[in-house]
């Protein structure tokens, strides 16, 4: 599967978290079958002011947004402090 062919499953961003600096983000999906996902972008001055796909994550098919945030938690360094900050998220 191509990113092209994932993306195009997407169909709703439900959750998307920062880290503090807000240079760095998480968004978690629903693909249209149902399934979960996330994706790890990064905000760079150099990039204009556009996100870029850091880690797309896209082997890993989840089949509840909890799950998804456990894998995304043990991947990415500082999302628990974000997730501390936000609080509960209820899909």
């Amino acid at each position: 599967m191509t990113q092209a062919d994932d993306e195009a499953r997407v169909e709703q961003v439900l959750n998307s978290l920062n880290n503090d600096t807000g240079d760095r983000c998480v968004d978690f999906f629903r693909r249209a079958d149902g399934s979960f996902g996330y994706r790890e972008f990064r905000l760079d001055p150099e990039d204009q002011g556009r996100w870029s796909l850091t880690a797309a994550h896209d082997h890993a098919i989840f089949a509840a947004y909890p799950d998804a945030l456990d894998a995304a938690l043990g991947q990415v360094a500082w999302l628990e402090e974000a997730v501390s900050r936000a609080g509960p998220f209820v899909p």
